[in-house]
């Protein structure tokens, strides 16, 4: 639910904290946090009050503060600002996304309402995997890693629009008043460097550029001084992440472009503040912007900054988006809101930051190592995004979702593309942040530990792209995208759709292309009725990887953490013998008007040739035979995403004995030996892009709603879901009760203004901690997504039950075991826990750290038992937690048996308790234990 945003602006992700919608949102992580690699140490935490160590894992603890008590773990080594998202999770749940201190080693998250099952099982996980420990699964696949191949080039293309245009350019900047966005404390920078054509006639196409989130503020070459701070402290100068792509936008300029790029410092530097991250702000950021130059193409055009007025007027008409990592997020919210603008009495928190009229049209969109946290892209707006195959930061490349989320929401005539782009990292498309080009300190975001990585370690890997060749593969797939949206030239479709040529301006680079979209016509989407032959369907977030050996897929990375999602399945095939059939019913599709079929189909990385015969049957059980299809898998190191689907090719014939009008069933026959491969989806596919046509789905954002328990009865709260626009459609809600979740498809009607979803709320007299009901949702038909998350939570009201001791065995010769049975006043719907604190006894010699069990002292103090030194002088704090719905439990202390002669030994013990980790612990009970000689 939406808590009290706690995060740092230090962070490069979405930092705000909540108790449970952050997984949604995840934030930061770069470098080794990013990759998730060897991560392993935390540094040594500093010793924290007494009462919290027994409770948590080496690296992390619980500290006081003003706003009351904080969950921390410290990092061994600073790990970078980024865009991906650092979670805390405990128990296969997420608890919240951190603060970041400005050390980048030191992340801190709310800890009210956290019981002692959390606190045993924490986790620290960035864009899927574990920051706090090393990752298993890696080891093992560097284990079994084959020789790294990489794919031919592919065949040059005839058209490249990677080539400079007639136009000589002209570069400026404009800054004017800044603005204020919803939940931001300062005002947000309005400034933008504009490279533009000289001489172009009459008005021309926009293009707007938004870079992601990155340290904001830098004092000259010190690593150390780069921080996430806003506005910049004095002596500090903000990053000029706007500039970073210069080549791009003199490209597009002389090929008569306006351009222009936007500085987002102001929202990077306090998006910890927003729930979403800052998408809707930095949608918000971009329209104002558009907003502006809409003003300075007409009336207000003598009034512009000069940097404008040097350019040609700007077509508002044909607005083309370019954002990289956040900033992708950002433009896509920015397409979305332009089409279906949010509720102007919003439903929660994240509020729009824009109310203006549009009056421009968003042609088409292309995303670099974008985040997509809801899973909500525009439908039908064309996109075309780069996933950078050396990602460090977002390097699940949840981009992907930009393409697969997108089928059967909408018309599908919309081009959607992805660009798998071998041996890129995320950071280098930007020269502010590029080693040896930035004039603040920047970083290669990917890292690989000690060992090199095969594909992706500079120096190590002949496939990594150095920045010069990332960046000039960027500014020509940026040109592709633009001439294929803005001007509807077909003539560079090939580049986008599979149909597997090259840019010769991008050369070296090898990029692997598929689409979803344009002029196809939807054949096979396996779902979980379809019928499959010689293979399994497969959750594509649960159970269509072996998470222990397989690497990462873009296509299965899930929706929060919600585990199975129904809707999202997949074909499965593993063989042992060639000519085995794999037959998969898809719905009756007419593909007499199409010229070939296409799979995306995914092999393992690094996997040897991998060929199918192709067949298809009619209705009526007609076969034909269609061909062969090829594939190898792509070059991959231990980390990398590279499951990933290979658009594949066969043509339909213009004769056929099957009936292509009624075409029901897809056969796969294995012509290799044994192997393994994932079917995404099959198309029928014709050549050109029909136009979008873009058109107002209703919208669904979901707010909060935070109550009281209540002592008796049962209230029913209703989640606050509100339905703006018109329309027929249907979205996915997922509802958490607890650790119980529940999916259902909820159906949007012309005129509906709310989805309605009662949580019943039976209060008690009963201690049992906060409770969150969670509902996310996610388009399925008819419908787009702003706000995708929230809920109803719901405060305790009861005071935590009083705690007695008494013995059970208060005095043991040694060798025995102490005891003590600690009785709540009453039962409580939770666990409640406390720990026992040794202090100092004042009735003679005190139990040392060698009379006791060696094994259970270690466990409790996190330090060796010797050298002796009395127990209230170590770090022993013992656990004392009564389960939910128990009384009572008995602790132990077991001591041990010696030869030496000794007079009766003593330990005193306090109980100490949080309750609901308040500020200050509560001191409790003392009682005495006596140990004496054998003899």
């Amino acid at each position: 639910m939406r808590d009290s945003p706690i995060q740092s602006p230090d962070i490069d992700g979405e930092d705000s904290v909540m108790r449970t919608r952050a997984i949604l949102v995840p934030l930061l992580v770069t470098g080794l946090a990013a990759a998730g690699l060897a991560a392993p140490a935390q540094a040594e935490a500093p010793p924290q009050p007494p009462g919290v160590a027994a409770a948590l894992p080496s690296g992390w603890q619980i500290t006081d503060s003003p706003d009351g008590p904080r969950l921390v773990w410290t990092a061994a080594e600073r790990v970078p600002m980024g865009d991906a998202a650092v979670e805390f999770w405990a128990g296969g749940k997420p608890l919240g996304r951190p603060l970041a201190d400005r050390g980048h080693r030191t992340f801190t998250l709310d800890a009210a309402g956290l019981g002692m099952r959390e606190l045993r099982s924490l986790e620290v996980r960035a864009a899927g995997r574990r920051l706090d420990a090393a990752a298993p699964q890696a080891a093992a696949r560097r284990a079994a890693l084959p020789p790294i191949d990489l794919p031919p080039p592919a065949q040059r293309h005839t058209v490249d629009p990677g080539q400079p245009g007639p136009y000589r350019t002209t570069t400026g900047e404009y800054t004017v008043t800044p603005v204020a966005l919803p939940g931001f404390a300062q005002p947000v920078e309005m400034q933008g460097v504009v490279v533009a054509p000289r001489g172009a006639p009459g008005s021309r196409p926009l293009a707007l550029f938004l870079h992601g989130r990155h340290y904001t503020c830098f004092e000259g070459d010190d690593p150390e001084k780069i921080t996430g701070d806003w506005p910049c402290a004095p002596g500090a100068e903000p990053v000029p992440s706007h500039r970073g792509y210069l080549q791009a936008q003199r490209l597009l300029a002389s090929q008569g472009y306006v351009t222009v790029s936007i500085s987002a410092n102001g929202i990077n530097g306090q998006d910890y503040q927003a729930e979403d991250g800052g998408a809707q702000a930095r949608s918000s950021l971009v329209r104002h912007h558009l907003a502006r130059w809409a003003d300075w193409a007409g009336a207000g055009r003598a009034g512009a900054p000069a940097a404008v007025r040097a350019a040609p007027p700007a077509d508002l008409g044909r607005v083309f988006l370019v954002g990289h990592s956040r900033g992708g997020e950002g433009v896509n919210r920015a397409a979305m809101d332009s089409l279906t603008p949010p509720p102007a009495v919003p439903a929660s928190p994240v509020q729009d930051g824009y109310r203006g009229p549009v009056r421009w049209s968003i042609r088409g969109t292309l995303l670099i190592g974008p985040t997509i946290f809801g899973h909500n892209p525009a439908p039908d707006v064309p996109s075309a995004t780069i996933l950078p195959g050396c990602d460090g930061d977002v390097s699940d490349l949840q981009g992907q979702q930009y393409v697969d989320a997108t089928r059967g929401v909408s018309r599908g005539t919309a081009l959607h593309s992805a660009i798998y782009l071998i041996g890129a990292n995320h950071n280098f498309f930007n020269t502010e942040w590029t080693p040896g080009q930035s004039v603040a300190p920047s970083f290669d975001d990917f890292y690989s530990g000690d060992e090199p990585d095969p594909v992706c370690t500079p120096g190590h890997a002949r496939a990594r792209l150095t920045a010069a060749q990332q960046q000039t593969a960027g500014a020509t797939y940026i040109a592709a995208a633009a001439r294929l949206f803005v001007t509807d030239d077909d003539r560079v479709l090939p580049l986008f759709d599979g149909s597997g040529v090259r840019a010769p301006s991008a050369d070296p680079a090898r990029a692997l292309t598929h689409a979803l979209g344009g002029a196809r016509t939807p054949f096979v989407t396996p779902a979980e009725r379809t019928r499959v032959t010689g293979a399994r369907l497969c959750d594509q977030v649960t159970t269509c990887l072996d998470r222990e050996k397989d690497a990462q897929s873009p296509h299965f990375i899930p929706f929060g953490w919600f585990g199975a999602e129904p809707g999202r399945t997949a074909v499965a095939l593993s063989w042992r013998a060639a000519g085995g059939r794999v037959t998969v019913a898809g719905r009756t599709a007419d593909l007499s008007r199409d010229s070939s079929l296409a799979l995306r189909v995914a092999v393992p990385p690094n996997s040897a040739e991998t060929r199918f015969t192709v067949a298809v049957k009619d209705s009526r059980g007609r076969r034909a035979t269609l061909g062969t299809v090829r594939l190898k898998g792509l070059p991959a190191g231990p980390y990398s995403a590279a499951v990933w689907g290979q658009e594949l090719r066969v043509k339909l014939p213009a004769k056929s004995r099957a009936d292509l009008r009624r075409i029901t069933t897809l056969e796969l026959v294995p012509q290799t030996r044994n192997g393994r491969a994932w079917l995404v989806d099959a198309h029928g596919r014709r050549a050109g892009t029909p136009p979008p046509r873009p058109v107002a789905l209703p919208r669904v954002d979901i707010g909060d709603l935070t109550v009281d328990e209540g002592d008796s009865g049962t209230r029913t709260y209703r989640v606050p879901i509100r339905v703006t626009g018109s329309g027929t459609g249907a979205v996915r809600l997922f509802i958490t009760t607890g650790d119980r979740i529940t999916t259902r498809l909820a159906g949007v009607r012309p005129g509906q203004r709310e989805i309605r979803v009662d949580v019943p709320v039976t209060g008690n007299t009963r201690y049992g901690g906060d409770r969150t009901h969670e509902v996310a949702a996610k388009a399925v038909r008819g419908t787009v997504v702003g706000d995708y998350t929230g809920g109803v939570y719901v405060r305790e009201d009861d005071p935590m039950p009083t705690i007695t001791v008494s013995p059970v065995a208060n005095a043991v010769t040694e060798g025995g075991s102490l005891s003590w049975r600690f009785t709540l006043s009453q039962v409580a719907d939770t666990e409640v826990w406390g720990v026992l604190v040794p202090r100092v006894p004042d009735l003679g010699p005190e139990l040392s750290s060698v009379d006791v069990d060696p094994d259970w002292f270690s466990e409790n103090a996190y330090e060796d038992p010797a050298p002796a030194r009395p127990l209230s002088g170590t770090r022993l704090e013992l656990l004392m937690l009564v389960p939910a719905g128990a009384r009572s439990v008995d602790v132990a202390v077991p001591t041990v048996a010696d030869t030496a002669a000794e007079p009766a030994e003593h330990v005193r013990l306090q109980l100490m308790t949080w309750p609901d980790f308040s500020s200050d612990p509560v001191p409790g009970p003392e009682f005495v234990g006596t140990v004496t000689d054998r003899r």
